[in-house]
């Protein structure tokens, strides 16, 4: 009952389904409107927290929310699936208007109508301006007790928290650059100034985990900004007030260096459009008599937004050098994603630093208090949490404070995700296209998303073993997508540096919403079993060869078995045409010489010693596991070196995960004495990767990889999504082998090879070649 209740909530979408507060003080504002699938998380809410400040709150709960998926059971040498439920942790975050407050408490008790006794004695954190107006509000409607947290030490707490547990959610802003949004990794380095910007400005110094200073501010802030700008224009609200500061031209108003010396002053390194005096020119004007038209009102509001910005930086840019900090991140109201306020910011700290340091942003900043307030009431269940795609709106350039709801959602994830040993962090870049930079990339990549999406929703209708309300299942699925790919056309940027592993990673977390756990399973099952029929006769006829021909045959049978990836629409044609089985793979592949040949030199060294550990990164189920792989790694044991195959930890399209590799494993124990042996001696083991996707991230993967690194030596790397879409550039400690065949068009356009074109990539570390 649980489940199915969640699988109604969350096939409601956003534009949909609806829930509309009652009993709100519609004299203050009007009933708040909030999608339903919140729901079934509300009821479940075990902690609550809100952030409430002048303009936006955002109330923050926690919940466990429900799915099915079906999984491999083995029981000696049987195999049968069987369907589990189970529960995911999962942060939720709603920011709205404070002048709805009431209408939220309201929608809350409404929620909890027939569990209201649990409220009872128990708390809610309370952070920001209004944790003092608002307290009477939640006790006398839910009967919870209220606990204010200090403002500043929520934020600091949530800001930790968000750069440590979400990747690219620290960015700078260049309006000049396309895109004019750059994301900065590298989690939460400490020391760092937080630069708070709301009515006043706080400046915090931040040098670990709840170990902060304040260290300065100034008066003159984001309600100056506000003020000013009501008593000086006609604008009403601060959005109007940025917007007519877009349309402005400061010059009119201010003083410029070159009003004063005709030019720039270089013997002081002061350039010509240097502001001199902001609003000087109007003290001029004052003899004209007053001009109150709507261009002299945008251009008050840009020589408005520039003086406190700029002065902000100056500050800003002082506090940092005093203190030995090189890290400025801005938050607050005045910030909000707005365009005007991020350039002239970024500005000032450019031309105050001489160009040594950025202004930083965050993706989520407007939820900071909200995060800090609910980590300060509550132990979070243990692990890292990563950003839930699916539900969450992502960064919004120039946000517009309206009576829509924003959200934000956070997963725990299932396991701690560590950086491979063997890569550098600090240069190391997953992804081979960036697709927020290149417009061109990004519409083609957005295209074949979007123009294979219904034969993608047709197979999994076909290989979906849980039938229930499969067609809305589907069609939510199809409709929340395709929102999504729209809105990552023009607006790239949303959920960080986007990527072709990124689009696969958001289009997973969609199926897992709507209970589409693994739609490839019964596909993989089926392809599974006949691959174990063949390898038999695969490991006889490899054993018939001499050495070297045994080399040469092994690594092509690794790229036959490469072409069964059932997410290339090249090869789903091919199959439709004539079924693919593994004689003919192989003979689509390119013929030799490769479009990266690399193989003579990898057979060259192995003939000079054997590696002591492999790890090799697999890629697809059935043929390219069992044929291709299998008999590599047989190879290898034969050679003596211990192996670790790294499979998905979570499914995504065929790709092979842990749990069935493990299976199949066992089963190849039955055929290959080799395997056996090396499976009783310990030096074949299968490791889950923690990763649900058929692109992976090095700096983002398992423990259990990180453990299984000791002593090894070489590293595979298996795939076009391993091997190419990621990791291409990949330099490593230890020596690599990168292996795949190209499966499309555009990307066999872009590096110049013929399609199906192989990339057999060696690659030894400078520090080996020394050696």
């Amino acid at each position: 009952n649980e489940y199915k209740s969640y699988l109604r909530t969350a096939m409601s979408s956003r534009s949909g389904d609806t829930y509309t507060s009652k009993g709100a003080d519609e004299a203050y504002a009007p009933p708040i409107t909030i999608p339903q699938r919140h729901l079934n998380s509300l009821r479940e809410a075990s902690n609550f927290a809100i952030d409430i400040g002048g303009s936006l709150a955002k109330l923050a709960y926690f919940s466990n929310v429900h799915g099915r998926r079906r999984t491999i059971s083995t029981e000696g040498s049987s195999t049968s699936t069987k369907d589990e439920e189970y529960r995911r942790s999962r942060l939720h975050f709603v920011k709205f208007e404070t002048k709805h407050i009431q209408s939220m408490a309201h929608y809350i008790k409404e929620v909890l109508k027939d569990n209201l006794e649990i409220c009872k004695g128990r708390t809610i954190r309370v952070t920001g301006g209004g944790a003092y107006k608002y307290t009477d509000l939640f006790e006398r409607l839910l009967g919870l007790r209220i606990i204010k947290e200090d403002e500043m030490e929520c934020l600091i707490k949530g800001c930790n928290f968000l750069l440590n547990n979400i990747p690219d959610e620290a960015f700078s802003y260049n309006k000049n650059k396309d895109p004019s949004i750059e994301f900065m990794n590298g989690g939460c380095e400490y020391p760092y100034l937080l630069v708070n910007i709301g009515s006043g400005v706080s400046i915090l110094k931040v040098e670990g985990d709840g170990k902060f200073e304040r260290v300065g501010g100034t008066a003159m802030g984001g309600g100056t900004f506000w003020g000013l700008g009501s008593l000086l224009t006609k604008a009403q609200g601060f959005d109007e007030l940025v917007a007519l500061a877009d349309e402005g031209d400061s010059s009119n108003v201010d003083l410029l260096v070159k009003d004063i010396y005709g030019g720039g002053y270089e013997s002081l390194g002061l350039p010509a459009e240097l502001v001199a005096s902001s609003f000087g020119k109007a003290v001029r004007s004052r003899t004209e008599g007053p001009v109150r038209n709507h261009d002299r009102d945008a251009d008050i509001a840009k020589s408005l937004l520039h003086m406190i910005s700029n002065g902000i930086g100056q500050i800003a840019y002082l506090h940092a050098n005093v203190h030995n900090c090189n890290r400025i991140i801005f938050g607050g109201f005045f910030i909000r994603g707005k365009q005007s306020t991020m350039h002239t910011i970024s500005y000032a700290i450019n031309y105050w630093s001489k160009g040594t340091m950025k202004a930083i942003f965050l993706r989520h900043e407007g939820y900071l208090g909200a995060v800090g307030a609910y980590m300060k009431g509550t132990e979070l269940p243990t692990g890292e949490y990563g950003e839930n795609f699916a539900f969450s709106d992502g960064l919004k350039v120039n946000e517009v404070v309206n009576n829509a709801l924003q959200f934000l959602e956070l997963d725990r994830l299932d396991m701690p995700l560590v950086p491979l040993p063997f890569i550098d962090t600090s240069t190391y870049k997953p992804d081979l296209f960036n697709l927020t930079l290149d417009k061109d990339f990004r519409l083609y990549w957005l295209g074949i998303f979007t123009d294979g999406l219904d034969h993608f929703c047709r197979v999994i209708r076909d290989g979906e073993s849980n039938r229930e309300c499969i067609d809305t299942r589907i069609d939510s699925f199809k409709r929340k997508f395709l929102e999504c790919l729209t809105l990552l056309r023009d607006n790239p940027y949303a959920y960080g540096n986007l990527s072709v592993r990124t689009l696969l990673e958001v289009r997973e977390q969609f199926l897992a919403e709507f209970n589409f756990y693994d739609p490839y399973l019964l596909f993989k099952q089926m392809e599974n079993e006949e691959a174990l029929r063949e390898l038999p006769g695969r490991l006889a006829d490899l054993q018939n060869m001499t050495w070297e021909q045994r080399q040469v045959q092994v690594v092509k049978g690794i790229l036959g078995g490469n072409v069964f990836d059932w997410g290339s629409s090249a090869v789903t044609k091919l199959n439709e045409e004539k079924k693919i089985d593994f004689e003919r793979a192989c003979s689509i592949v390119q013929e030799r010489p490769w479009f990266i040949d690399d193989l003579d030199r990898w057979i060259k060294r192995l003939q000079s010693r054997k590696f002591t550990k492999i790890l090799i990164f697999v890629d697809n189920s059935g043929a390219d596991v069992i044929l291709g792989i299998m008999p590599f790694v047989v190879e290898m044991l034969n050679q003596g070196s211990h192996v670790v195959l790294a499979a998905n930890s979570n499914p995504a399209l065929n790709d092979v995960t842990s749990y069935e590799l493990r299976y199949i494993v066992a089963k190849i124990r039955s055929i290959s004495k080799t395997v056996d042996s090396a499976v009783m001696e310990n030096r074949l083991n299968v490791v889950e990767n923690g990763v649900g996707s058929p692109c992976i991230d090095l700096s983002r993967i398992s423990q259990n990889v990180k453990d299984s690194c000791h002593d090894c030596d070489l590293v595979i790397l298996e795939g076009m999504g391993r091997a190419v879409h990621t990791n291409f550039h990949a330099r490593f400690t230890v020596e690599s082998l990168k292996l795949c065949v190209i499966k499309n068009k555009w990307l066999c356009d872009q590096f110049g090879c013929p399609m199906f074109g192989v990339i057999c990539k060696y690659e030894v570390p400078e520090s080996i070649r020394d050696g």
